[in-house]
């Protein structure tokens, strides 16, 4: 048992890493492309911090427990908002970003259309491809503003001035970094934050389990907590280099993907049920989660610390529910 523990922690330790060279690469993609750090986040960021859940959905309907999966991804879902943004606002606080309003109106969209096929059964092959073709539309127009942002900015002048402004406002940007090098950290952080969840959540799941803990409850909790570690990690850094365009964008991101991404593709493994339990509390927990940051979307209210403490006692508070 000792070793799980040393697994845990090193897990941990590859999450935190992965999640600041991820940051890194991002934001100086973004700055060498010409489009906002916020579009990067919405897509390589998000994508590669929902590996996880990706990984341990797909595994999970594979092993004949797609419950597991299910939990996992609203719990996740649950734990972006209220843990991995509680947590960097608590500890460092995090002013307020760009216009975020189109993409959450999205991720609040996938959010009920997620719930509306829930409630009409398990979730199948047919309902994987709707969530999988609103997702690439949602990708589309993300597309579409990244062009739209690199034309307003396409003569050098206009360019050199946003990289500038970009760079100023994140600390180690580089809007001159190599390609090859800005490769190296995506690269790195995409590697290393699936492979650090997993030391993780296989190692706390082992703890879990003998201490006599249900797989729901594993789902729901521990898992849901584990995956979205590199969450936590990539929103931390973004936090402490003072850009949270990639803090909130990683969040709203990664629960579009989770919903529509993870759950649409593990559908397609194989059918995946859904517990009475969930459909009744969890998932109405989910979307309350999620329009919380109505106020922070949309009045641009920064999240200070007072916030990450209520944010924080919200999760605790959920967390106890389930676990009672």
């Amino acid at each position: 048992m000792i070793w799980e523990f040393v697994f845990a922690g090193l897990g941990l330790i590859i999450l935190l890493l992965a999640g600041d060279t991820l940051v890194k690469g991002a934001v100086n993609l973004s700055l060498r492309l010409g489009i906002p750090a916020l579009i990067v986040s919405l897509t390589v960021v998000a994508f590669g911090t929902s590996a996880p859940e990706l990984l341990i959905s797909i595994k999970a309907v594979l092993d004949g427990v797609p419950g597991l999966a299910l939990g996992n991804v609203v719990g996740s879902n649950t734990a972006n908002v209220l843990l991995i943004l509680g947590v960097p606002a608590l500890i460092f606080g995090i002013a307020a970003g760009s216009d975020t309003s189109r993409s959450f109106v999205f991720m609040i969209a996938g959010t009920v259309v997620f719930m509306g096929l829930a409630y009409v059964g398990p979730f199948t092959w047919w309902s994987g491809l709707i969530m999988l073709a609103i997702l690439a539309l949602i990708l589309v127009d993300s597309a579409r503003s990244a062009q739209a942002h690199r034309r307003a900015a396409d003569d050098a002048a206009a360019l050199a001035a946003l990289a500038a402004l970009d760079a100023d406002a994140i600390e180690e940007a580089d809007p001159d970094m190599p390609w090859w090098k800005i490769m190296v950290y995506l690269g790195l952080g995409l590697v290393g934050l699936p492979i650090g969840a997993d030391l993780l959540v296989d190692s706390s799941v082992t703890i879990a389990e003998a201490f006599g803990v249900s797989d729901t409850v594993i789902g729901l909790t521990l898992v849901a907590i584990g995956t979205s570690l590199p969450e936590l990690a990539t929103t931390v850094m973004a936090a402490v280099r003072k850009h949270s365009d990639v803090a909130l964008g990683n969040v709203i991101g990664s629960n579009m993907f989770n919903l529509l991404g993870i759950i649409g593709i593990a559908a397609l493994v194989g059918p995946i049920p859904v517990d009475p339990g969930i459909l009744r509390f969890d998932m109405w927990v989910m979307l309350a989660a999620s329009l919380v940051l109505v106020p922070f979307v949309y009045l641009r209210w920064s999240m200070g610390r007072l916030v990450g403490v209520v944010f924080t006692a919200l999760y605790v508070g959920y967390l106890a529910m389930v676990l009672a």
